[in-house]
């Protein structure tokens, strides 16, 4: 299985959005992780569909969109038009998590469900064959730089288990105090994409430094591979 970064662009520069997402995709990201965020569902506030069609989207690269709103029904078109590749929704946010998820598919971008710290995984028991990937948040969401909440290892352990007796071989992604110190154990536990913010940014600001901490991650990240075949 491979590794995925996926830089939260919450943690870069917004007064040269395009810019950053130009810099980071050039250091090795493929991937660009976008937290969209209401005020309501969750404290903060960040931007929405027309500000992403401003952004600039390099050829390849993936635009990662998490939305973090209530009645994100009423967005999904929207945010497919303005560019999102894959877009993730909480199942906290809706009372119809299958006709949502069914809806994003039809709008022809991946789907995948998010679950807050507190929320247990059988909320998805009976969608895990409709998604494309499932976001474990390791922090309460609503703002970036918190410390991971170490309880998601044996929540990351126990998804990874749910999915292999299922037969699902999808990627789950964790969100949330993802840097140097804590990505070898969330991949060890069985996470393969991985939303980093300020581990990557931080205080670095040029192309060259945004490599260097992406590839300190990937090391760090492929010792938890190594870790996790040592268990299997």
């Amino acid at each position: 299985m491979s590794i995925t970064l996926a830089p939260s662009i919450l943690s870069a520069n917004f007064g040269e959005m395009s810019e950053e997402i130009q810099r980071v995709f050039e250091a090795g990201a493929s991937w660009i992780h976008l937290d969209i965020m209401d005020g309501v569902f969750v404290p903060n506030l960040t931007f929405g569909p027309v500000a992403l069609k401003s952004f600039r989207k390099p050829k390849g690269c993936v635009f990662d969109a998490h939305l973090m709103v209530v009645n994100p029904e009423r967005h999904i078109e929207a945010f497919v038009e303005a560019g999102a590749d894959i877009i993730t929704v909480h199942a906290e946010t809706t009372s119809h998590l299958h006709r949502l998820v069914q809806q994003i598919k039809a709008c022809g971008v991946k789907a995948s469900v998010a679950l807050t710290p507190a929320t247990p995984l059988n909320v998805l028991d009976w969608i895990y064959l409709d998604l494309d990937m499932i976001l474990l948040m390791s922090v309460n969401p609503g703002w970036g730089g918190q410390s991971f909440i170490s309880a998601i290892y044996q929540k990351i352990e126990a998804l990874t288990q749910l999915l292999h007796d299922r037969g699902r071989s999808i990627p789950i992604q964790v969100d949330g105090g993802v840097n140097r110190q804590t990505i070898r154990k969330i991949v060890a536990a069985g996470a393969s994409n991985l939303v980093t913010g300020s581990a990557v940014f931080g205080q670095a600001s040029s192309t060259m430094e945004y490599r260097a901490n992406l590839q300190a991650l990937l090391q760090e990240a492929e010792l938890g591979l190594v870790d996790r075949n040592r268990v299997i």
